[in-house]
């Protein structure tokens, strides 16, 4: 589940495995890049955290960042 802190959304994804975790970010890579809207992210070993905001609006969420967190969420499930 997504949260709002500092107006930004962050998420927690946990995995099997670092492979498991690395597929996962490679494909929300190639959405984020069609949207032009890339994440700050982390990733060790089976765990990602991602928080999204958009910068040119001020580092703040706006209905960009709350695409590319429905398009994650699609990919997380598809996992």
């Amino acid at each position: 589940m997504w949260k709002e802190h500092d107006n930004k959304l962050q998420r927690t994804f946990l995995f099997s495995d670092f492979v498991m975790a690395f597929g996962f970010m490679t494909k929300v890579a190639l959405v984020a890049e069609k949207m032009n809207h890339h994440p700050k992210w982390t990733n060790a070993w089976n765990k990602v955290e991602i928080t999204l905001s958009t910068h040119d609006a001020g580092d703040v969420i706006t209905e960009k960042d709350r695409a590319l967190a429905d398009a994650i969420d699609k990919i997380y499930v598809d996992e």
